[in-house]
């Protein structure tokens, strides 16, 4: 015999091989995800409605969703902010849960795609998995998505916000200002 290892009885390479043949499966077929919105009432608050109506398009890659944010943090300073949704649930999956379930807010982040405190004057972006910022001096803040490469310009006073993105504007919810920035994602061009 030319090999160092151990010698298994019978009983135990068919338990050795059963666990590797299971784990191989769940690897090759993997349980798909549960919604995180799925079964929250969610009625009285339309903001955190439509971003769980908007889930299960972002996780699935075929809608690319930039969401602006305007209210005060916990401290009580006023922060704003652009959050790609996509980013967020991906890495911030049980904060994405707290606010689904109602337990906090989704607030800006200076890991976002920009997030401006007010009251200390601190600006900080970053790009994500989907979008890279673009700041112009005179265009102003855009966002290229990094799949198709169509810019969203995110300016209000902008005609469109881009090919593909549509804009809507939240008016009487829990934040001060609210708007969504829906991008349908296609292919290169």
């Amino acid at each position: 015999m030319h090999g160092g290892g151990e010698l298994l009885q019978r009983e135990e390479f068919e338990a050795r091989k059963a666990e590797l043949a299971a784990h191989r499966h769940a690897l090759l077929h993997p349980k798909p995800r549960q919604l995180l919105s799925v079964g929250r009432d969610l009625s009285a608050h339309p903001l955190l409605r439509a971003l769980a109506d908007r889930e299960l398009p972002v996780r699935r890659g075929m809608l690319a969703t930039i969401v602006f944010l305007r209210c005060a943090n916990a401290r009580g300073q006023e922060v704003s902010g652009y959050i790609d949704l996509g980013q967020r649930l991906a890495a911030d999956e049980a904060g994405m849960a707290t606010v689904f379930a109602l337990q906090a807010r989704l607030l800006p982040r200076p890991t976002d795609l920009s997030c401006l405190n007010w009251t200390t004057n601190r600006l900080d972006s970053c790009p994500s998995a989907n979008f890279e910022v673009v700041a112009d001096l005179s265009a102003g803040l855009a966002f290229k998505n990094k799949r198709d490469r169509k810019v969203i310009v995110v300016d209000p006073a902008a005609p469109s916000p881009g090919d593909y993105t549509t804009r809507k504007r939240w008016k009487r919810n829990e934040y001060d200002q609210a708007v969504i920035f829906d991008h349908v994602v296609g292919r290169r061009t």
